[in-house]
């Protein structure tokens, strides 16, 4: 991928400036591996510089661990001088941000090496290769993301979040209530706000719904033909989400299960492959009979063990599952089946396509991409056959089978041969690095559960 003429990005500078007189600074957005936004912010008079040679950060940011710590083991810190790359303007995604006091804008960058390669460890790259091998193929990805996430009162108890009050009736929810519509209209300011914010920002979300626990909600994301265009949307819709409900005096959280015995948040992804001609290749009257969906949907079910770890990255991920809350915990698929891994939603024949229905709302997007247009990728080159659709409830007829811990899900990454073919192995090692030290520091951890349990019993 080649950085984008100088001079067509100035004119987009230019036009945003004259446009936005009023913005006093903008921010320069990265996503590290968890996906969380990292960056600078400069004033607006530097802002011809970034465009003209945009700015450098050290590659150890991509070795980043939930906690903002450099994890030595990946080779990207002290090892290599914790050196820096470069960070290019992503074109069309400079946009104001809404909830700023002090008018402030954004744009979303990508770090390159400093002779302008792309940067191999930049989860943003990490997908760009993955699709390349549909554009050898002549065939483009059309995808859309449902995001979940809780809000939460700005104080916890005793470390725990609780849901916030209603703003309209004071009360705290505490019921399940999906798909209330009265629950949207407690806190329909917040909610309204933030669609208003997407639009403003031109993140094509077009529904919010009431999840499935107290305070859950859903924001659903149009498709578009550019799967790194829609993991862009999501990374800033997350970011937006949480100034937002600040602005309201709530907190928010996409972890992956932040409540006992209540839903956990997910990131279902939908793709549908369009061919040259602009066709849906998934289009069928009958989904079952048609080639080029099964072999995806084979593909995805083979690989869906190794992609785990990109898909349920932290030790709260595993939590999320359980049938009572509609969480795939097997390689399966069926046709409009909540309760399956892969769900082909029924409808109009032209808009067929497959449901990923395993991440967690704390997945990194990309990462999730690219995993599972791999796995897509290897079902259609190879044509691999999945089993047969599950009709009924999928708990019931397959047995858990996919990794159910962080560590089981490392050794399946780091162990495939397949998804070593899309994904660098040296990224492979990196990520690995990144979890495993996690991992390590949690399990060195003790819990108040074992207070409880062992302090004064044995």
């Amino acid at each position: 991928m080649s950085v984008p003429p100088r001079a067509v990005q100035l004119n987009e500078a230019n036009a945003f400036l004259k446009d936005h007189p009023e913005v006093l600074y903008v921010d320069l957005l990265i996503a590290d591996m968890n996906g969380v936004v990292r960056g600078k912010r400069i004033e607006r008079t530097s802002l011809h510089k970034v465009y003209e040679k945009g700015i450098n950060l050290p590659a150890s940011l991509f070795a980043l661990d939930i906690n903002g710590s450099t994890v030595e083991s990946t080779g990207l810190g002290l090892d290599i001088g914790d050196a820096d790359r470069i960070c290019y303007p992503i074109p069309d995604t400079l946009c104001n941000e809404p909830w700023q006091k002090r008018p402030t804008a954004q744009l979303l960058m990508t770090m390159h090496e400093l002779e302008g390669e792309p940067f191999f460890a930049d989860p943003r790259e990490v997908l760009r290769q993955v699709v390349s091998k549909f554009d050898d193929l002549g065939l483009t990805i059309c995808a859309a993301f449902e995001l979940e996430f809780y809000l939460i009162d700005q104080e916890n108890v005793n470390g725990r979040p609780q849901p916030p009050r209603s703003p309209i009736s004071g009360k705290r929810p505490h019921s399940t209530q999906v798909y209330l519509i009265d629950d949207l209209d407690e806190y329909v300011d917040c909610l309204q706000d933030i669609l208003e914010g997407a639009k403003e920002q031109g993140i094509p979300a077009d529904a919010i719904v009431k999840e499935s626990a107290p305070a859950q909600f859903e924001v659903n994301l149009h498709h578009v033909a550019d799967p790194i265009k829609a993991c862009d949307y999501a990374v800033l819709l997350k970011r937006l989400i949480k100034n937002i409900a600040y602005d309201h005096e709530m907190d928010t959280t996409f972890m992956a299960k932040p409540y006992p015995g209540q839903a956990g948040n997910g990131l279902h992804v939908h793709i549908s492959i369009l061919d040259k001609d602009g066709k849906n290749i998934f289009a069928s009257e009958d989904p079952e009979q048609n080639a080029a969906l099964r072999h995806a949907i084979g593909g995805v079910l083979e690989t869906l063990p190794a992609q785990m770890a990109f898909l349920c990255p932290n030790v709260n991920s595993y939590r999320r599952f359980g049938a009572q809350f509609y969480v795939p915990n097997s390689p399966c698929w069926g046709l409009d089946n909540r309760t399956v891994a892969i769900r082909v939603p029924t409808g109009a024949a032209d808009s067929v396509r497959i449901e990923h229905r395993v991440a967690g709302a704390d997945a990194n997007p990309y990462l999730l991409m690219a995993s599972v247009l791999a796995g897509v990728h290897h079902g259609l080159t190879n044509k691999i056959e999945p089993n047969a659709p599950v009709e009924g409830n999928s708990y019931e007829q397959n047995e858990q089978s996919l990794p159910n811990n962080l560590r089981d899900a490392l050794r399946e990454l780091d162990d495939s041969e397949v998804m070593a073919k899309y994904i660098d192995p040296k990224y492979i090692d990196i990520f690995v690095a990144c979890k495993e030290s996690e991992l390590e520091e949690f399990e060195h951890s003790i819990s108040d559960l074992e207070y409880n349990w062992y302090l004064h019993t044995v």
